[in-house]
């Protein structure tokens, strides 16, 4: 594994991001590519020890492009120079929710959970109703000493209406979306220790997931939507 090459890949796309620079260095690329898909592999294999619906993913279908959508951002530079891999029980469908694994340089690196997006409001729904139900089995989730993260997410200033706003759980209600981080310096992305750690991290955020999950069993998943800045279709 040779995960110090990939990260040096990307610092030197961040310092020269370029569609110049990037095409003549097309092979760097598609050896950082196969290195990071290699480490998925591995990283499935240790989080199927944990959670048996993980095998039989192919790492080659979990990841993003490096190209950024630049029509409606003052940044036009075309690359993002990270690695990115969303790992559900769906492949990389944003529902059910999974894990998220993001490789940037100078410690920036990161795994997360729960839902990221903010554009399926039927989901956002859904999530809500489900929290205001069961707001107490929440509590126990995010309260436990394993779990140790803070739920993020873009959240309106007031709890919405038709939700009490004297909920115990009248924080969460407020959420557009519900995702973990979790960061991860460069030196334990480089180790052999990494995906096992990283495995042990996801199964302290599965039980957030599971929950999110629950809530969502019934969600229906548009034709189109867009997925960290690109569009997508439905399977």
């Amino acid at each position: 594994m040779n995960m110090k090459g990939v990260l040096e890949y990307l610092t030197d796309l961040e310092n020269n991001n370029s569609k110049e620079r990037f095409n003549a260095n097309k092979k760097r690329y598609q050896e950082a590519g196969a290195e990071f898909e290699g480490l998925l592999a591995r990283l499935l294999s240790s989080m199927s020890e944990l959670d048996g619906r993980f095998p039989g993913l192919d790492p080659r279908e979990l990841t993003y492009r490096l190209n950024r959508d630049t029509r409606f951002s003052s940044d036009k530079s075309p690359y993002n120079p990270t690695f990115r891999a969303c790992i559900s029980p769906a492949g990389k469908a944003l529902v059910p929710v999974g894990f998220y694994l993001s490789v940037s340089p100078r410690d920036r690196s990161l795994l997360g959970g729960g839902l990221f997006s903010t554009v399926l409001k039927d989901a956002t729904s859904m999530i809500r109703d489900h929290i205001s139900r069961h707001g107490g089995d929440l509590e126990g989730i995010v309260k436990n000493a394993e779990f140790a993260f803070a739920v993020k997410g873009d959240a309106l200033k007031n709890v919405p209406k038709g939700f009490d706003p004297n909920h115990g759980q009248a924080e969460y209600l407020k959420n557009k979306s519900w995702y973990l981080e979790h960061s991860i310096t460069d030196a334990l992305l480089t180790s052999d220790d990494f995906t096992k750690e990283a495995a042990r991290i996801f199964s302290r955020m599965k039980p957030f997931n599971d929950f999110l999950n629950e809530g969502l069993k019934n969600f229906k998943m548009p034709s189109e939507c867009r997925v960290f800045g690109r569009k997508t279709k439905k399977a």
